[in-house]
């Protein structure tokens, strides 16, 4: 049997990291304005930036979808039109939005521009998905609560012509879909128009009213006080079950996530994909690329059933760091860099890149900018040249394996 392949739809939260996202094999990416996008703490684009970026996803041949999926107050959406506007003069390929007056407001204002329902809709059945369909959507992206045997009856029963994409990779919170009133209730950010301060992380304690200050520890089952922590989804052992699926679309959570973390998790789900349409397993070496990027304890959400909680704390696994990427350099390995976290002649660092394997290496000669030998670089963003251990792509990247879980 020989399966579709999905697109691979990569996050891009700057410049700098819709430019990772390219170079390590995105086929689309997702970002957003500095309005109506459900990260309002990532990078996001300028309507300028927004003009290079499409320009640029299209030079490469890879589609740009914006989101406009926060759930929009009345003087929000007053400001809509003109941005959908915009975008439909850009010629971006999609827009990402949850509320029904949205949609309208993009059929009229953005014409073509296709329309993609946010998994913020809570799309779980099939007669959502028709609906959706017969407003003008041409893409579900569905509910993270589903398994695969719910995905296959809706792409069964859902119009041929409707496309169903999924998240596969990334963070997921104790919320419905990613509706959630805890944020707003407690900080004042509001969660639906992308401002969640994310407080089912924090670690909670029962006070008594008569004993102020006198805090009783919460257990759920005796492993902790972290009773709303969700795990992070990683689906990459499982590509080929999401592609029998029927799926049109694999998505990445990770907006707010780092340049680092875009070019990594997007080369690991490029390659799963590309030995699934092939019918061949995954390397090991690039599935353990999964593990060298800051997440939590993984799971395989709800695709195979209950993913459960981690209730021991809410913190990220960062095993590595990225020390420095590669700008430029010649087929016989001399490179030019530029520097994030500092280093030293004899260091272990590990080179990776676009297609490029993993490789340690122990850092040799070092040269800052006007040719003068260093033996430590130090200076974040300082250009400085280098031999790697082979040639490398630019965008490339040095990292070292250091433990900065807090």
């Amino acid at each position: 049997m020989i399966l579709k392949k999905p697109e691979l739809l990569a996050p891009a939260g700057d410049m700098e990291r819709l430019h990772m996202a390219l170079a390590y094999g995105a086929d689309a990416v997702y970002l957003a304005g500095t309005t109506f996008g459900m990260r309002s703490f990532a990078g996001n684009f300028t309507p300028e930036e927004l003009k290079q970026a499409v320009e640029l996803c299209h030079g490469k041949g890879v589609r740009i979808h914006v989101t406009c999926n926060t759930m929009p107050r009345n003087d929000e959406v007053a400001r809509l039109p003109e941005w959908l506007e915009y975008l439909n003069e850009l010629g971006v390929d999609a827009v990402i939005l949850a509320d029904v007056g949205v949609l309208s407001l993009a059929k009229k204002y953005a014409p073509k521009v296709e329309c993609h329902i946010s998994t913020q809709a809570s799309v779980v059945n099939y007669v959502s998905a028709q609906a959706w369909y017969d407003l003008g959507a041409k893409r579900v992206i569905l509910a993270r609560e589903l398994n695969l045997e719910e995905i296959r009856e809706i792409r069964a029963k859902a119009p041929r012509e409707l496309e169903l994409e999924a998240f596969a990779h990334g963070a997921m919170c104790v919320s419905y879909s990613g509706r959630c009133l805890l944020s707003n209730y407690m900080t004042g950010r509001d969660s639906n128009r992308g401002a969640c301060a994310q407080p089912c992380r924090y670690q909670y304690a029962l006070m008594e009213e008569k004993r102020p200050g006198e805090y009783f520890p919460i257990y759920e089952d005796g492993q902790g006080t972290y009773i709303m922590n969700s795990k992070d989804m990683c689906m990459i052992d499982h590509i080929p079950e999401l592609m029998e699926a029927g799926l049109d679309s694999l998505k990445l959570e990770g907006r707010a996530k780092s340049a680092y973390y875009a070019a990594i998790v997007t080369g690991a789900y490029r390659h799963a994909i590309d030995a699934a349409a092939a019918g061949k397993p995954l390397e090991a070496v690039w599935r353990d690329e999964v593990e060298h990027i800051s997440h939590r304890h993984y799971s395989t959400g709800f695709f195979f059933g209950q993913p459960g909680q981690f209730t021991q704390d809410s913190r990220y696994v960062r095993d590595w760091q990225i020390v420095a990427v590669v700008e430029s350099c010649d087929d016989e390995g001399n490179a030019r860099l530029s520097l994030r976290n500092k280093f030293a002649q004899g260091d272990t660092l590990e080179l990776v890149g676009p297609d490029v394997r993993p490789q340690s290496f122990q850092v040799g000669e070092l040269w800052d900018e006007e040719g003068n030998p260093v033996s430590e670089v130090r200076k974040p963003q300082m250009v400085f040249t280098t031999k790697l251990p082979r040639p490398a792509p630019p965008l490339s990247l040095l990292r070292r394996q250091a433990d900065l879980t807090p």
